[in-house]
């Protein structure tokens, strides 16, 4: 589906509600299959939450988890220590392009019996469930924090707990710490030291009730909605000012862009200083939140400025190659793009072109990035039901908030 994006005014009004936190209720989802007393409440709507629940409650030989990245990581290592089951855990084509050595040679390394059902390295992977005795593996640092927290989610469980060492400098921190917060506040014993996670078994806890804090990254489209627009303000609920979730960091980022963010019981508002006086560069190292750099560049482009975004080596292997996606897509808009392995520079750019079709690679970040613009100029926005992997009721939002949607 193709939708074209516009809106007339520029002045942005809104109370919206964004469902629970993806990252969190992913995390939560396995803990709860090991330790069945955890409660979840305000669980993500989205796909990639849907596909982790539906996966973790099958009893099929093989199980599709299709775009789901984050499914992927923690239900190989979830499936590798469950007793007398062999699974083949596949995904999409673009799923089976992502690598997953690291994580499959560190639970081998402790023990696991998986291979490889295609080509080496990559889904889809067979898995043999079997109980693991092993109690330490080590890791480059600097990979996806998602086959760390993988590790770390399923150590409570192991018979003498898990030791990880990291080598290296670290990537996406806030995402580990995500982790580990949440097995502190759930009663586990964990600790995190000069690169060094220690995780103790656990044979029970105490009942708990844990309430997802809404979705930062989602949020992050309507902090580039504020400072693309001339004025006003959005509401959105269920957010804390001591948050769990490193995309956080856009309360502090969006300043510098015209946005302020004030914590009112559990909501917060976003305001536009009208008439504010933006940089003419915006220089950032997105290592821990490389999640926002779509969303960032994106907003650059809109207000004209220029951006040195670094820190994102590891956008090649999200849903599309990231970096190679912006830099296609700006540049139909008609901006200047640098891109490197791990670094995007965008230089100030002219009147943006008009009703641009924008392609998304099957990324859901790449169509709620560019969608924004439309306070611009009018723009398309191919494949737009993408959307739904994170959050599915992203058009009826911005509808809510008087952008013009139409069905093309």
């Amino acid at each position: 589906m193709r939708v074209r994006l516009e809106h007339k005014s520029s002045y942005i009004r809104g109370d919206l509600k964004i469902s629970g936190s993806k990252s969190e209720s992913n995390r939560l989802l396995i803990l709860q299959a090991l330790f069945p007393k955890i409660e979840i409440e305000n669980l993500s709507n989205s796909d990639d939450t849907k596909v982790t629940k539906d996966a973790l409650n099958s009893s099929d030989s093989i199980i599709n988890i299709h775009h789901a990245g984050t499914a992927m990581r923690f239900l190989t290592a979830y499936l590798s220590i469950q007793p007398d089951r062999e699974i083949i855990l596949t995904g999409s084509k673009r799923m089976q392009e992502r690598p997953i050595r690291h994580l499959v040679n560190a639970l081998k390394d402790l023990g696991a019996e998986i291979s490889y059902d295609k080509k080496d390295g990559y889904p889809p992977l067979r898995i043999r469930g079997k109980k693991i005795s092993k109690s330490k593996v080590t890791l480059p640092a600097n990979i996806s924090s998602q086959y760390i927290s993988a590790l770390m989610l399923i150590a409570t469980s192991l018979e003498k707990g898990l030791t990880i060492d990291l080598v290296g400098e670290m990537t996406s921190v806030p995402y580990i710490i995500m982790t580990k917060t949440i097995l502190d506040q759930l009663g586990f014993n964990t600790s995190y030291k000069n690169n060094q996670i220690k995780i103790a078994s656990a044979t029970c806890i105490e009942p708990k009730i844990w309430s997802v804090e809404s979705d930062w990254s989602s949020a992050s489209y309507f902090y580039s909605i504020l400072a693309l627009c001339k004025g006003g303000h959005i509401n959105l609920s269920r957010f804390k000012k001591e948050s769990n979730q490193g995309d956080s960091a856009l309360s502090e980022i969006y300043n510098s862009l015209g946005v302020v963010t004030s914590f009112h019981n559990g909501t917060i508002k976003l305001s536009k200083v009208e008439g504010f006086n933006v940089a003419k560069l915006i220089n950032l190292d997105l290592r821990n939140t490389p999640d926002l750099a779509q969303t960032i560049a994106v907003s650059c482009l809109g207000l004209g400025i220029a951006c040195k975004l670094s820190g994102l080596h590891t956008l090649k292997i999200k849903e599309t190659d990231r970096l190679s996606a912006l830099k296609i897509e700006m540049e139909k808009l008609g901006a200047k793009v640098d891109i490197t392995r791990n670094s995007l520079k965008l230089y100030p750019s002219p009147q943006l072109k008009n009703n641009i079709a924008i392609n998304t690679y099957n990324d859901h970040r790449m169509a709620m990035a560019f969608a924004p613009l439309a306070l611009k100029v009018p723009i398309i926005i191919n494949d737009s039901q993408v959307v739904s992997k994170s959050y599915p009721t992203f058009w009826n939002d911005l509808k809510s908030i008087d952008f013009i949607k139409e069905i093309i």
